[in-house]
């Protein structure tokens, strides 16, 4: 019935006010006036399932062409978690009920002195809740990754095209009509309705001053992607959290001067200091959280069977020795690094994480192999940065997120990543020097976040550490005395070979091999579990310098190499691999 009569896209304000006058005048109405979902939630699920790819995405080239109040997209990580804010969700015009859900703000003012606290006890308003999320682009995308999402659709659709410029302009005097009470419309529905539509300067335009200080500072600058305050509805703070990648599908709000509408909230969160205009406002109706293989093309369809997975096991293994110039057991190494995820924490021990330092990297050797080390991991992973760590780096460096209770917003830090994320740190350009306090305390924050996988947020009177999954890489000399990995394996080269062209098929299948099998499940049967017992106390016997931590090691790689087969259980054969592997690398190392 809402399909014919509105537009989800193009008016999905629309679809929302019939579906809440419904509800109102059914037996459901009461629960609709406390602002629990009146089957919105449904109207735009089903719209969704069908039409994602035709939602246009928010960012600096399409914005141009999007206009409010239409449906759009976004995806970015939660960088900041802005509180709530309280509004009159629904108000009484003469007998009929109006609901302000998903608009900035209140159209009750022809009735209502909104500046009077005491509304809320009147029996023609009803005061709802919403909360406020600041949302950037997610830190460290590589461009390729920042393609698949746009090649997902036509980026620059026009929410509404010229074939549907005449039912826009119908169903935007439907909605001014429950809004604007004569002459007393707001600017911003003053301005929608020049000649039935938007102007070019009145289309949802934002400009590159939307990147204040709660941007990430690893975005690339090549991104097109805009950071977004978006406005939740019914949504548990436990389902979107800190750092959570988001695809978020909404509704483009306009506030082209927010003093004009500055006393229609009821409680609002004043002083976020997001000028209007610069930063998109997107009132959410439908969220999922993205994980790292969401971020792969969608196009990349394969199905984990063993034979598949063991061929493009074999041609990475084969393409990382080659960048590795022919070290064999170092590539070994990486590809478990590359596969490795934070599986469960026990207390301060992140079970899976599996961090490497790979030694004998002087500069001369960072020359030859630096470069395509680091072009061959950015193309391998979404989300990848490096961290040339100097002196004056440490220094200098905000690495860890610090409230600023000035413009109560969370500034970010280097170290606010999303969880997937990939971070080589190079230490071939470290030198003598005297760390500062802000050195020393960057070095404690690095050594954390390999250790345990925390990061310290900083609020000044207290610090909240933060859980987090990044995989880490350090390139070093010698052994890293500042960064303690979980293996150390010295690099041996044995010539450099040429940059190879890898066909776009090869590559995407890589992609999605790490993509995927990283969070595939993993067991030990009790016979084979019998058997690494009893080989960790022959070697323990055998060196007492043997620990806790070098057994967990081997656990770890044990289920790495055994998923990096496809398999979901450690077999024999892959601990066998584990032990040969382990006692190669210590040869290197006497």
């Amino acid at each position: 019935m809402v399909g014919l009569q509105y537009d989800c896209l193009a008016n999905p304000l629309g679809a929302v006010r019939l579906s809440f006058e419904k509800a109102v005048a059914s037996g459901d109405g009461q629960a609709a006036l406390q602002g629990k979902d009146w089957g919105t939630g449904q109207i735009f699920a089903d719209f969704i399932s069908e039409n994602l790819s035709q939602i246009p995405i928010i960012n600096q080239e399409c914005s141009q062409r999007l206009r409010p109040n239409t449906l759009v997209r976004f995806r970015g990580m939660v960088q900041d978690a802005l509180g709530s804010e309280f509004y009159i969700g629904a108000f009484k015009d003469g007998s009929v009920w109006r609901t302000n859900k998903y608009l900035d703000a209140s159209q009750c003012h022809t009735q209502f002195d909104c500046s009077d606290y005491d509304i809320a006890s009147s029996p023609d308003i009803r005061i709802w809740e919403r909360r406020l999320i600041y949302c950037v682009p997610v830190p460290c995308y590589n461009s390729w990754s920042e393609c698949s999402l746009e090649g997902e659709t036509n980026s620059c659709i026009d929410s509404t095209s010229h074939s549907k410029e005449k039912r826009f302009r119908e169903d935007s005097e439907t909605v001014d009509s429950m809004v604007c009470d004569g002459d007393e419309c707001p600017s911003a529905a003053k301005k929608m309705r020049e000649d039935g539509h938007l102007s070019p300067t009145h289309a949802a335009g934002f400009s590159a001053r939307s990147l204040d200080s709660g941007t990430s500072m690893l975005m690339n600058p090549r991104q097109s992607l805009l950071p977004c305050l978006v406005k939740t509805y019914d949504i548990l703070e436990s389902e979107v959290k800190l750092n959570d990648i988001v695809e978020f599908v909404g509704i483009l709000s306009y506030e082209a001067e927010s003093s004009e509408n500055a006393d229609e909230m009821i409680d609002e969160v004043a002083s976020v200091h997001l000028p209007p205009g610069t930063v998109p406002r997107l009132h959410c109706i439908s969220h999922r959280r993205l994980e790292v293989h969401d971020l792969i093309h969608s196009s990349v369809v394969m199905e984990p069977k063993s034979s598949l997975v063991r061929q493009i096991r074999e041609d990475l293994l084969r393409h990382l020795t080659s960048i590795l110039g022919n070290d064999g057991l170092t590539a070994h190494y990486l590809l478990l690094h590359l596969l490795s995820k934070v599986q469960a924490r026990l207390d301060d021990v992140a079970v899976g994480k599996f961090s490497l330092n790979l030694t004998c990297f002087s500069k001369e050797t960072m020359s030859a192999f630096g470069s395509q080390l680091s072009h061959a991991i950015n193309s391998l992973v979404p989300l990848s940065h490096c961290m040339p760590l100097t002196v004056e780096y440490l220094n200098s460096a905000s690495l860890a997120p610090k409230k600023d209770y000035e413009t109560n917003r969370l500034c970010t830090g280097i170290l606010q990543l999303a969880n997937g994320s990939h971070l080589t740190i190079d230490e071939t350009k470290l030198e003598a020097g005297t760390l500062n306090s802000v050195g020393v305390e960057n070095v404690r924050l690095l050594k954390n976040l390999v250790e345990v996988q925390k990061v310290e947020y900083d609020f000044q009177f207290y610090k909240v550490e933060m859980q987090t999954d990044v995989q880490m890489l350090i390139l070093s000399e010698g052994k890293s005395n500042i960064i303690p990995a979980d293996v150390v394996v010295p690099f041996q080269p044995g010539l450099v070979n040429p940059m190879l062209h890898v066909i776009s098929d090869e590559l995407n299948a890589w992609r999605w091999y790490l993509a995927t099998l990283r969070s595939s499940s993993h067991s030990i049967a009790p016979e084979v579990q019998k058997v690494v017992e009893d080989d960790l106390v022959s070697a323990r016997q055998a060196d007492r310098n043997l620990g806790t931590e070098d057994f967990s090691r081997c656990l770890t790689m044990g289920r790495l190499i055994a998923i990096s087969f496809g398999e979901d259980s450690l077999s024999l054969e892959h601990w066998q691999m584990v032990k040969e592997l382990e006692r190669l690398r210590k040869e290197r190392i006497k």
